[in-house]
C-alpha cells in the first residue's frame, strides 16, 4: 500500500499566503538572474564593446529563445504531471515520473547540442545578422550549445522541485550559479581578456554547477521524488502525458520566439545601434518579465497540486488572488523601471546613441505592461488544469501571427522604430481580451483532474 506523501503542501492553508510564500523564492531567483544578465551586459558593453553586445544579445539570443526555449517550456509542461500526482498522494507515480522526466531531457539535450553546433552559422544568416557581428555571434552560440544538456536537465529538476512545493532549493542553487557566472565573467573577460569566448564559457560553467547542485539535492532527499538511477528510463504513460502537456507549452514558447525572430529581422534592418539597444532593453526591463513568469510558474504548480487533491475551490481563489498580486507587481515594477531606467543605462553602456535609443524603446513598451496580467495568470491556471492546446492557439493567433503580419505589412510600409515597437502593446491587448473570454466560457474545466491514470 502506498504511503502518503510528506508534502510541502499547497493544498491547505490560506490561499494568498501559500501562493505568496511559494512565489517569493521563484521571483527572487529570477530577479537575481536578471541582475546577472544586467551585469553580463555591463561587462560586454564596458569591456568588449557595442559589436560584442549586439552579437550576444541580437540574433543569437533569438535563436537561443527559439530552440532552447522550446525544450525548457516542455519541462514546465511536464512538471504539471508531477504536481498533479503529488497532490493526489501517489508516491510511486511521483518516483516513476521524475525518473522518466530526467531521462527524456538528458536525451533531448544531447540531440539539441549536436544540431546547434552544426547549424549555428546558417541560423544566424537566416536572420540576416549584421556582418560585423556574425563571426562573434556564431562563436558564442557554439560554445553555448555545449551546455544545452545541462540546461535542460537543470530546468527539469527545478520544475520538479517546484511541482512538489519546494521553490526555495531551486532559488538557492540559482543564486550559486549566478554568482559563479558573474565571477567567471570578470575573470575571463576583464582579467584574461577572452571577450565573447569568456562570456560563453562562464555561462556554461555556471549552468553545470547549477545542475550538479540540483541533482545532488534530488538524489539525497528522503521524499518520494528522490532521484534513483534505476528509474532513469522511458515509460509510456508518463512520457505520453508529459509530452501532451509539454509540447504545447514548447510550441507556445517557440511561437513567441519565431515572432520575435521576425521582429529581429526588422530590428537588424535598422542598424547595429538599434540591434544593441534592442538587446539592452532586455537588460533594463527583464526584471518585469522574470517576475511575471515566476508568478505564472507558481500558479501552475499551485493549480496542479490542488486539482490533483480535488480542491477546485482553492483554484478559484488562486485566480482571484493571482490577478490581484500580478496587477500590484506589474504596476509597481513598471513605475520602478521608468524611474531607474535612464540612470541604469549610463551604467550599462558608454554609447550615447545606444542609451538614447534604448530609453525610447522603454517609453514605447513599459506603460503597457499591465495588459499582460490577464495573459500570464489565466495561461498559468489553464496549464495547471491540463488544458494545454487552447491557450497556445489563442496566443499563437493573438500575439505571434499578429506580430508577423504587422511586420510584413505596416512596418514594411512605415519603416520606423515606433511602428516596429507598436505591435507589442497591440498584440498584448488583443490576446488578453480573447484569453479572458475563453476562461469565462469555462469549457477548460472539463479537462481538470489527475492526468496520469493508474
Amino acid at each position: 500500500m502506498e504511503q502518503p506523501l510528506s508534502k510541502k503542501n499547497l493544498t491547505e492553508g490560506v490561499v494568498w499566503k501559500k501562493l505568496l510564500l511559494f512565489f517569493l523564492p521563484i521571483a527572487a531567483g529570477t530577479c537575481i538572474q536578471q541582475l546577472y544578465n544586467a551585469v553580463d551586459g555591463l561587462i560586454l558593453g564596458r569591456f568588449v564593446g557595442t559589436i560584442a553586445l549586439a552579437a550576444v544579445g541580437g540574433s543569437s539570443a533569438q535563436i537561443i529563445n527559439l530552440l532552447i526555449g522550446f525544450f525548457v517550456a516542455i519541462t514546465a509542461g511536464a512538471s504539471v504531471v508531477i504536481a498533479q500526482v503529488y497532490g493526489a498522494d501517489r508516491p510511486r507515480d511521483v518516483q516513476l515520473a521524475t525518473g522518466n522526466a530526467i531521462a527524456v531531457f538528458a536525451l533531448l539535450g544531447v540531440l539539441l547540442m549536436g544540431f546547434g553546433l552544426a547549424a549555428a552559422p546558417d541560423l544566424l544568416r537566416l536572420l540576416q545578422t549584421p556582418a560585423d557581428t556574425l563571426e562573434d555571434a556564431a562563436l558564442y552560440l557554439r560554445i553555448y550549445f555545449l551546455g544545452v544538456p545541462f540546461i535542460l536537465i537543470l530546468n527539469m529538476e527545478s520544475n520538479m522541485l517546484r511541482a512538489v512545493g519546494d521553490s526555495f532549493s531551486p532559488f538557492l542553487f540559482m543564486v550559486a550559479g549566478c554568482v559563479t557566472n558573474v565571477l567567471l565573467d570578470l575573470l575571463f573577460v576583464v582579467v584574461f581578456g577572452w571577450g565573447i569566448v569568456g562570456v560563453a564559457v562562464a555561462t556554461v560553467a555556471a549552468q553545470v554547477l547549477n545542475m550538479g547542485l540540483l541533482t545532488w539535492k534530488l538524489m539525497n532527499t528522503k521524499e518520494s521524488y528522490r532521484l534513483r538511477l534505476r528509474e532513469l528510463k522511458l515509460k509510456g504513460i508518463y512520457l505520453k502525458n508529459m509530452l501532451r502537456l509539454g509540447i504545447p507549452a514548447g510550441l507556445q514558447s517557440s511561437m513567441y520566439a519565431v515572432s520575435n525572430m521576425i521582429i529581429q529581422v526588422g530590428v537588424n534592418s535598422l542598424g547595429t545601434v538599434v540591434v544593441a539597444s534592442w538587446a539592452m532593453t532586455g537588460k533594463t526591463d527583464g526584471i518585469f518579465w522574470a517576475v511575471s513568469n515566476a508568478l505564472g510558474a507558481a500558479i501552475t504548480s499551485f493549480v496542479g497540486q490542488n486539482l490533483g487533491a480535488g480542491r477546485q475551490d482553492r483554484v478559484k481563489d488562486c485566480v482571484k488572488q493571482g490577478m490581484i498580486l500580478s496587477t500590484v507587481i506589474t504596476l509597481s515594477l513598471s513605475g520602478l523601471i521608468m524611474l531607474t531606467g535612464r540612470p541604469l543605462l549610463f551604467i550599462l553602456t558608454k554609447d550615447q546613441a545606444v542609451r538614447d535609443t534604448t530609453w525610447l524603446m522603454m517609453i514605447y513598451f513599459v506603460p503597457w505592461y499591465f495588459t499582460w496580467v490577464v495573459i500570464e495568470v489565466l495561461s498559468a491556471v489553464l496549464r495547471g488544469s491540463g488544458d494545454a492546446v487552447r491557450p497556445v492557439i489563442i496566443t499563437g493567433l493573438g500575439i505571434c501571427l499578429m506580430r508577423a503580419v504587422w511586420i510584413a505589412t505596416v512596418f514594411a510600409n512605415v519603416h520606423t522604430l515606433f511602428v516596429l515597437c507598436l505591435c507589442y502593446p497591440i498584440s498584448w491587448t488583443l490576446t488578453s481580451a480573447v484569453m479572458y473570454l475563453y476562461y469565462r466560457k469555462g469549457s477548460w474545466r472539463s479537462l481538470a483532474g489527475v492526468i496520469v491514470d493508474r
